[in-house]
């Protein structure tokens, strides 16, 4: 029987890895039901839970503690990288809106220096309820694991440990997208247990900012690749504000993007992505 490999995004370490297995699963279901094709077996999914290692990351934090919430100021680094990636998303149109508007009523200025304020709130006319401010925790968290390699190199060889013979596809979500694709390119899977993986599926992937590529040296330009034989399927919402509303296959002829509606709630919710169609028939096509 085959098998699948999730890998969760950011902001998980307030659950379990049980409770995300069950989520996933119960949603992953639903997708296939609605297209009429058999539901997962009860041990068809794996979703190592590796965020606990990131959240502590260099600094020892407990599990209590959370790096990236809005009331921890960032760090010089964090401030330089999310302000290359909203400068990368945000429209110019905006950012002249927000420019004629005085700097009180833009948010947060004491956390944050003027500008990375203005680019924020540029975002949140693009993506409302809050996009900017979400945007900005999140590439908190991906800045970690693109900039502590050792770090990254535990994740990775945690969520490996999932992968066994039988595992066909695997699925990453936001921060998920990253770890799963960075592990599949350095081909840092036992070779006996990367010969079943046929599709990889990406959801809600911030590999389509150009600041996150470049965090793992791809070069502006440079498609990218995996290696032979596994189909990459890339999932996301134009409501999307990790993607910036973008897909990627205009990174590389290989990538087959399917563009989704997850409503106005949470358009970047793990769940709502698993539920939907293109999913739901990848992973069928995958794992037969």
């Amino acid at each position: 029987m085959t098998r699948i490999v999730g890998v969760h995004g950011i902001r998980q370490s307030g659950t379990s890895k049980r409770q995300l297995t069950e989520d996933w699963s119960a949603a992953l279901d639903d997708g296939l039901g609605e297209l009429g094709m058999p539901v997962l077996s009860s041990d068809a999914l794996e979703l190592p839970h590796w965020t606990g290692l990131l959240q502590r990351g260099v600094h020892d934090l407990g599990p209590e503690k959370d790096r990236f919430d809005a009331s921890v100021p960032l760090s010089q680094g964090e401030v330089d990288f999310v302000a290359s990636a909203l400068e990368e998303v945000v429209r110019q149109e905006d950012l002249d809106r927000i420019q004629q508007l005085e700097l009180q009523t833009l948010g947060l200025p004491q956390l944050w220096p003027p500008y990375l304020t203005r680019l924020v709130m540029a975002y949140d006319l693009r993506f409302p309820r809050g996009g900017g401010k979400l945007l900005v925790s999140a590439m908190r968290e991906v800045r970690l694991y693109l900039y502590e390699p050792e770090l990254a190199a535990r994740v990775r060889a945690f969520v490996a440990e999932a992968f066994d013979a039988r595992t066909s596809a695997v699925i990453g979500h936001s921060l998920g997208s990253v770890i799963a694709y960075d592990l599949l390119r350095r081909s840092e899977i036992a070779p006996d247990r990367t010969a079943a993986v046929r599709t990889l599926v990406t959801c809600g992937s911030p590999l389509s900012i150009p600041s996150v590529r470049r965090g793992m040296d791809v070069a502006d330009g440079a498609p990218l690749k995996l290696p032979g034989g596994i189909a990459w399927v890339n999932v996301f919402d134009p409501g999307d504000f990790i993607t910036g509303g973008m897909g990627l296959s205009p990174l590389s002829p290989g990538i087959i993007d399917a563009q989704v509606n997850n409503g106005n709630g949470d358009p970047h919710s793990a769940l709502r992505y698993l539920r939907t169609s293109p999913v739901a028939r990848t992973i069928a096509d995958g794992c037969r």
